[in-house]
């Protein structure tokens, strides 16, 4: 969030901020698959330090994906990576099974993994298991998981920044003291770090919000179209509405649409994805600004960040990842259509030179 994380993926989505998708959990080797990334590495110069320099080290990725292609491009950049770096990296994904998150994690800590990545979570489910993994000495990265635990490694999208952003646009676009509607919720990382800039927005702009509504399930989009169709038929005479993840945003578009208000109703969102890419540029869409994170871009560079945490080269305990603002009028101008081309138009969402090193084989996007 994300998912968005983000990117804002997502929860970039977001940071997306642990937004779940159902599904059967799985396990991959990345050594065997990369995914549908189309990253390259750029060849290593220095000299590989320990654990690096004695072959392949364990790694695991403990996910709670959420629905959309944030999660599997950022999963894909992850992957990619790691087969970069020589990681032996084991995926597991709890996929909206908090329960089994933990019970994913727990395997993590005993299969002899050097260090344990997660990718999203619920702290309450999943603390015990990182208090577990660090008194065994494993190094812990999170991305967009709230921990207090000492020696654990954060790292997350700017949601302030993502959220500010998109908001800034949001602002000129609607003015001041305008009827606004909220597509949101509550208890996600990434998601109430993006609520906390709304509300100091609405404030700021004497906006007047006219609803708020939202869930996230294992179809978000999908399943937010009738909360917010219902709200606008309430409140049909809002400017705009900001959902903070891209799958809320999309639920949102679709709902402005069969309301045929895409000519009254603009809609602001957060993260950024190909699927986003496509929505915000197609005839008569309302989605008119996101801002985000390359999905792609984060996920390697969490794995970069494991790596150089391994390599106690770190030095550091958190890591964040700055977003860019993309309007439908910057898409439409300069005709891209997917995020390949957008990399190219914006060079600020690659990430190569965040937790780098010169015995880094670092992933190009």
């Amino acid at each position: 969030m994300s998912r968005v994380r983000l990117p804002l993926a997502a929860l970039s989505l977001a940071s997306v901020s642990a937004l779940v998708l159902s599904g059967c959990a799985q396990s991959t080797d990345a050594s065997k698959d990369t995914g549908n990334s189309a990253a390259s590495a750029s060849a290593a110069t220095g000299k590989k330090p320990a654990p690096f320099s004695a072959g392949a080290v364990k790694v695991a990725l403990v996910r709670q994906s959420g629905a959309g292609d944030y999660f599997e491009q950022w999963g894909n950049g992850a992957k990619a990576q790691a087969k970069a770096l020589g990681i032996d990296l084991t995926v597991y994904d709890a996929q909206a099974d908090n329960a089994k998150q933990a019970t994913d994690l727990s395997s993590a800590i005993n299969s002899g993994a050097k260090a344990i990545i997660i990718d999203h979570g619920f702290p309450a489910t999943i603390q015990p298991e990182i208090d577990k993994a660090v008194k065994k000495g494993i190094k812990v990265v999170v991305y967009d998981v709230e921990t207090a635990t000492a020696g654990v490694v954060s790292t997350k999208q700017d949601d302030a920044s993502m959220a500010q952003a998109v908001l800034d646009v949001m602002a000129k676009e609607v003015g001041k003291n305008a009827k606004v509607g909220y597509v949101n919720v509550a208890g996600y990382a990434a998601l109430d770090k993006r609520d906390s800039v709304w509300k100091s927005t609405v404030t700021s702009q004497a906006w007047k919000q006219q609803f708020k509504v939202g869930k996230v399930t294992d179809s978000t989009a999908t399943d937010n179209v009738p909360l917010v169709s219902a709200a606008l038929t309430q409140h049909s005479d809002v400017a705009g509405v900001f959902a903070p993840y891209d799958e809320l945003a999309k639920g949102t578009v679709l709902a402005v649409q069969n309301k045929k208000l895409q000519d009254k109703v603009k809609v602001f969102g957060a993260d950024v994805s190909n699927a986003d890419i496509q929505q915000m540029t197609a005839a008569d869409s309302p989605w008119v600004a996101t801002a985000g994170t390359d999905p792609s871009a984060v996920g390697a560079a969490v794995v970069r960040t494991t790596a150089l945490e391994l390599a106690g080269q770190l030095n550091k305990t958190s890591v964040e990842f700055p977003a860019v603002a993309i309007t439908q009028d910057f898409l439409r101008e300069k005709k891209i259509a997917n995020m390949d081309q957008l990399r190219e138009a914006l060079p600020a969402l690659n990430l190569s030179q965040v937790s780098t090193a010169d015995w880094i084989s670092n992933v190009a996007h």
